[in-house]
């Protein structure tokens, strides 16, 4: 049932167990009929217990359609679910007479249970015993008989074995004699017939006397390998001890251990080269510590003989003790790096002398010159050897590729040793000609490898990729310098502005500092390029030296773009710094700091000592770096790396380093508003608390107090100073701080609300009200949205305030205390004593002050605002601060009811007066 659910109702030929079907080629006479193994039948046969599900499929299914097998798999899942339940229903109806058979069986099983313990009981074990006897008296009969039988076959095998192998005992004093006579091809050839000869594996004398040749011939090998070892051995003789290794079949490759021992040997006169640089090192060592203990004899001498005359020299030993300690110093540094240049020309020899004949000879036996042996002399081992054919002959079991491979291993500890040199060469002397002469070195050593037949391509690939690693050492140690240099310039910051033209005209007010960094770039860029420009024209020559070449171009340009991210970070701690001293000078501990920034002041000319116009210069030069400075750098060197990039690549790194500068603008400056602003909110807080002003019982208004022009001033102080330090940033810095005083007077309200502005009355909300638009006037250029949103909620919540004392007055008017002021205060109060006062009032009476007495205002402060606006019209209050009005009163059935929050405008006690 299975076979044929599975064949889709097809036919399976029964002896080749394959399916056939309606539509086949060939009929079953013509099938595949051959008969099949029986462990591979019973993997086909579905009722085998070793039946392999996907063998039936890939052998009987083959040509099946994924159609149609899975036709039968649903055939046979639906078959296998109704037998099931067959069976089922089967146990269910006869339920009755399953249980009768277990019972049965039961009874069957322990009946044969009590025969197995009994056996007595079923006449076994006199049948037992009579087969015991018989088997005794077989054996005693039989016995000698099967011995002496056995004893003859044994004598037999041994005498026929002996006649067979008489020659074979021999054999080792023969080949033993061959050898000492340099014999050596007739000890191969008599060694080889032993091999020839088919042993029986079970005879253990013939098993030791050839174990006994085996122990000749491996003395034998060595003594060819230990040959071999000699550095000045014949062409000749290598050949012929070649040629015996070969047919002695050895266990390694003669040809290959040849090599390998001249590659050790060249190894060995590199690792001669350290050991005499380690030495000549330690000699200039010792000499440069003798040195020193002389020079320090010399001081001594010279300390005690100042200080037994009775002049005082010691100012003048000060002076000259620095050339005198520095000197010898450098010159030891110079002695210590000529060793290293030295010793890299001395590798680089090793290789240039030696590895070209090497190279050659391996050629020469790859090539099959020599080492030629017979196809048949090494078939045992032929199946793991790589060949080179020329004809019917056969070279050495390794090829070319691991020759090369041997040189680029040797190339290899060459690089390390080269590398760890000239790294600790850059690291004493970058100035000096003892890299670039290594460069030339290794230079005109790639010249000598590209020779033809001096070294293999993989080796000459090798030697380029050192010499661009030199290269690109050099020139990451070159972007090392520069940040370096950089960071040391960084920290000599004189605070000095650089003119005009050595600006070249720029808008910003910078230091030299930025000056600074332009020279260290250039010079260390103009080297990289020379660098880079050498190494075009070899990197067109292979693809894997293109790709190191991107790598470098990669590295200078990140190193290029880190420098003015570092000489950022530098900016940011010259503002930090800035800060930091301001407040320790601020808390002082002693006298100390502001004796320094006397001293300094006397020491730079037009040094900026104040740390605030300090910032201001560390914002310039941010601001020249981000809009002037990195795009001239940037354009005048992206062609080092140009060609590896794309023009969206170019311009996101514009755009990384503008933004950097802009994060770091943005910072500092808000580290200079803050500063600013703790200023202001002193000066906020002298204008709005201790002016002399009791807000709940204010004056009557007739203009805007000197508080309120004193206020001012310390905008246009900060006006004064941005323009000649940051005037590019004078809008912003300005919009900051103009809307962080509008906060601060939000912030002081709150914070005093139930204090000094615990009552607000009339008069003092229309004054209050009359310099809000007055300061809102007089800085209106740099009122951003915020200010303005937060200039509305003011405005509300002093209205909010006056409303709510005012409601206060005429509920409680024996709290209120009547002022003590002249005849036109003591008449607004009667006026206003006994009244409700709603908003709307407050407002149109704040706007009738504002219509009568800021024009006049804004003219008398003229020249204290100067700076902010150039004029003001005479004939009326500027648009803006009508618009201002305007949004702040709103619509005059629901006055300020965005300011109001729960306070109901038409409430009768705020609706019965009105001001006329």
């Amino acid at each position: 049932m299975y076979l044929i659910l599975c064949c889709s109702y097809r036919i399976i030929d029964n002896k080749s167990l394959r399916l056939i079907t309606e539509t086949a080629e060939s009929s079953p006479s013509k099938l595949d009929r051959d008969y099949l193994d029986s462990s591979l039948r019973e993997k086909l046969m579905y009722f085998s217990d070793k039946f392999d599900a996907k063998l039936f499929l890939s052998r009987i299914h083959q040509d099946t359609s994924a159609a149609d097998l899975e036709a039968g798999a649903l055939a046979l899942k639906n078959d296998l679910q109704g037998r099931t339940e067959k069976r089922k229903q089967l146990v269910k109806d006869n339920f009755d007479c399953f249980v009768s058979c277990k019972t049965t069986i039961d009874d069957i099983e322990s009946k044969l249970k009590r025969i197995e313990e009994d056996p007595e009981g079923s006449g076994t074990s006199h049948l037992f015993n009579c087969i015991k006897g018989v088997s005794l008296q077989a054996n005693r009969a039989f016995q000698p008989l099967f011995e002496r039988q056995a004893q003859a076959e044994k004598i037999r095998s041994v005498q026929g074995m002996l006649q067979r192998f008489r020659t074979l005992f021999n054999l080792p004093s023969t080949i033993r004699g061959s050898i000492s006579k340099g014999e050596y091809d007739l000890a191969v050839r008599e060694y080889k017939k032993t091999k020839s000869i088919a042993l029986p594996s079970h005879v253990g004398v013939l098993k030791r006397v050839l174990e006994e040749v085996e122990k000749v011939m491996h003395e034998f090998k060595s003594m060819l390998y230990k040959s071999m070892e000699d550095p000045q051995i014949d062409l000749t003789n290598l050949e012929n001890t070649v040629r015996l290794l070969l047919e002695l079949e050895p266990e390694s490759d003669p040809v290959w251990h040849y090599l390998s021992i001249q590659n050790h040997r060249i190894r060995g006169l590199l690792e001669k080269c350290t050991l005499d640089h380690e030495a000549n090192m330690e000699t200039l060592h010792n000499e440069i510590r003798e040195r020193a203990l002389s020079n320090a004899k010399w001081r001594e001498i010279q300390q005690a003989f100042n200080q037994s005359s009775d002049v005082d020299y010691s100012l003048t030993l000060g002076d000259t003790n620095l050339p005198v300690d520095s000197q010898p110093v450098d010159f030891a540094s110079e002695e210590v790096d000529a060793l290293r240049g030295r010793y890299i020309r001395r590798l680089t020899a090793v290789l240039t002398h030696h590895i070209p004949a090497f190279w050659k000879v391996a050629l020469s036996v790859f090539s099959g010159k020599f080492a030629k042996v017979s196809t048949d002399s090494s078939t045992n081992s032929s199946a793991n050897k790589t060949e080179e054919k020329v004809g019917d002959v056969k070279y050495s079991s390794h090829s070319l590729d691991e020759v090369s491979g041997m040189i680029r291993s040797t190339i290899s500890v060459y690089e390390v040793k080269v590398l760890n040199t000239f790294r600790d060469l850059e690291e004493s002397n970058i100035l000096r000609s003892y890299m670039s002469d290594a460069i030339k070195e290794i230079s005109k050593a790639c010249q000598a490898f590209e020779v033809k037949e001096s070294a293999p391509p993989i080796a000459v690939m090798a030697l380029r990729t050192i010499h661009l690693e030199i290269v690109k050492i050099y020139i990451l140690r070159l972007c090392s310098w520069m940040r370096v240099s950089i960071e040391e310039i960084s920290k000599d910051e004189t605070w000095v502005p650089v003119s005009i033209l050595e600006r070249n005209k720029s808008p910003y007010t910078i230091s030299f500092l930025p000056l600074g960094f332009r020279s260290i770039m250039a010079s260390a860029m103009d080297q990289i390029n020379l660098l880079i420009q050498s190494l075009r024209s070899e990197a067109a020559k292979s693809e894997d030296m293109f790709i190191q070449l991107q790598e470098t171009q990669e590295s200078v340009r990140l190193a290029f773009l880190n420098c003015f991210l570092d000489f950022a970070g530098y900016l940011e701690r010259n503002g930090s710094d800035v800060i930091q001293k301001r407040s320790s000078k601020e808390i002082p501990h002693d006298g100390y700091s502001h004796g320094l920034e006397e001293k300094l002041s006397s020491d730079l000319p037009g040094g900026v000592v104040d740390p605030h116009q300090q910032l201001l210069v560390v914002l310039s030069n941010i601001g020249y770096c981000k809009d002037e400075l990195s795009h001239e750098l940037y354009n005048k060197y992206k062609y080092i790396w140009l060609l590896s990039r794309d023009k969206d690549e170019e311009d996101n790194d514009i755009q990384d380093l503008v933004m950097s500068f802009s994060g770091l603008e943005e910072k500092v400056l808000s580290q200079y508003t803050f500063a600013k602003a703790n200023l202001i909110r002193t000066a906020a807080v002298n204008y709005l608390l201790d002016s002399g002003i009791q807000w709940g019982a204010a004056p009557a208004v007739k203009g805007v107090r000197d508080a309120a022009v004193e206020l001012l001033h310390t905008m246009v102080a900060v006006h004064a100073e941005v323009f000649s330090g940051a005037k590019r940033l004078l809008d912003k810095t300005l919009g900051i701080l103009v809307e962080g005083l509008i906060d601060t007077f939000l912030s002081l309200f709150h914070e005093n609300k139930t204090k000094d502005l615990r009552s607000l009355d009339a008069n003092g909300f229309c004054q209050l009200m009359l310099e809000l638009e007055y300061f809102e006037t007089v800085l209106n250029p740099y009122f951003t949205p915020d200010a303005r949103e937060s200039l509305k909620s003011l405005q509300g919540v002093l209205l909010e305030k006056a409303t709510e004392s005012m409601t206060e007055a005429v509920e409680n008017p024996g709290h209120n205390r009547r002022p003590t002021r002249g005849s036109e205060d003591a008449l607004t109060d009667d006026r206003q004593q006994g009244m409700t006062v709603s908003p709307d009032d407050l407002i149109a009476l704040a706007q009738q002050y504002s219509s009568e007495v800021l024009e006049a205002e804004l003219e008398r402060t003229r020249i204290n605002t100067a700076c902010f606006v150039e004029s003001i019209p005479l004939d009326s209050v500027p648009e803006p601060a009508k618009s201002a009005y305007a949004s702040f009163r709103g619509p005059l059935d629901s006055p300020s009811k965005n300011y109001r929050g729960t306070h109901v405008t038409g409430s009768p006690s705020f609706s019965r007066h009105r001001r006329r």
